[in-house]
């Protein structure tokens, strides 16, 4: 089922990362448009072709990384997604017509041999499927909360730094749509209809479309380079955590810690590194937006 896992988390990066080139296209495009109110660049994302082609792929990343949700543990799918932008190297670089350079195959590697090494190292074990609703009300306040400090905290930042906090409660959210979505899909054994009337479902809904809304504040907030650590190491660390302490995951840490750190650290330089890549960024020019 591990394996069954990790492949469906595979395709659901794959998913992801055709969405983000297809939108990050369209938000840089709007960036350059003449502003109006102040949610008036999400009207006129709407209004796009691509970035409505980019929403749909999303629609094949939910149900894939459900399914890998489904057969493994939080612990083991949200670090595999972080795969997403090593795929957004490769579409990337198709749709915009270019060869990734050596800087962009050495963060690739890092990226690779980061994440390798800290799942090996961290050796997350299933737990529950289903979590009590009185753990749910305790997270879920303690996550409003951070989230909410966070965008009031970038507010008051400029461009990157805002985009970096903007980033990292992308993150957050990102993580407990995953938890939820894990939560909500164990209600399939007992019948569609529990399914449809768990309240985790819906949960899944709001509090996705509330990460995907942060997303496109932070893209439209700095450069992807700004953004993007912070949304992956953020999306990984947090779902190591909430797969440990909503459904009992079991964790090795100790005196492995500090390497699963700097394995982490490694993840977080490529996808330092590669969010300078025009593959990724889009800039055709070779800058990061």
């Amino acid at each position: 089922m591990l394996v069954l896992s990790v492949a469906l988390a595979l395709l659901a990066a794959l998913a992801n990362a055709a969405a983000s080139v297809l939108q990050r296209r369209a938000a840089a495009a709007e960036r350059l448009a003449p502003s109006g109110g102040r949610f008036s660049w999400l009207t006129h994302l709407l209004h796009r072709p691509v970035w409505m082609w980019g929403s749909a792929m999303l629609i094949f990343s939910g149900i894939f990384q459900a399914g890998a949700l489904a057969a493994g543990p939080l612990a083991v799918v949200q670090p595999v997604m972080a795969t997403e932008l090593l795929f957004t190297l490769v579409v990337g670089s198709v749709f915009f017509h270019r060869r990734p350079d050596t800087r962009a195959w050495w963060a690739f590697l890092s990226m690779v041999t980061g994440l390798g090494a800290f799942l090996v190292l961290i050796d997350p074990t299933a737990g529950t499927t289903r979590v009590p609703v009185g753990r749910w009300l305790a997270v879920g306040a303690v996550l409003v909360v951070v989230m909410v400090l966070l965008v009031l905290l970038a507010t008051r930042l400029p461009s990157s730094p805002r985009a970096t906090v903007l980033g990292a409660a992308t993150a957050f959210g990102f993580s407990a749509t995953a938890a939820l979505m894990k939560d909500a899909v164990a209600r399939l054994s007992d019948g569609l209809v529990a399914l449809l009337t768990a309240w985790q479902t819906y949960g899944v809904g709001v509090v996705g479309l509330g990460s995907f809304l942060l997303l496109q504040m932070a893209l439209r907030a700095g450069t992807l380079v700004a953004s993007q650590p912070a949304l992956t190491l953020g999306d990984s660390l947090m779902s190591v955590v909430l797969g440990a302490v909503l459904f009992d995951e079991h964790l090795r840490v100790g005196l492995l810690a500090l390497p699963e750190l700097g394995a982490l650290a490694l993840v977080g330089a490529g996808s330092y590194q590669l969010a300078r890549t025009p593959e990724v960024s889009g800039d055709e020019q070779g800058q990061a937006w």
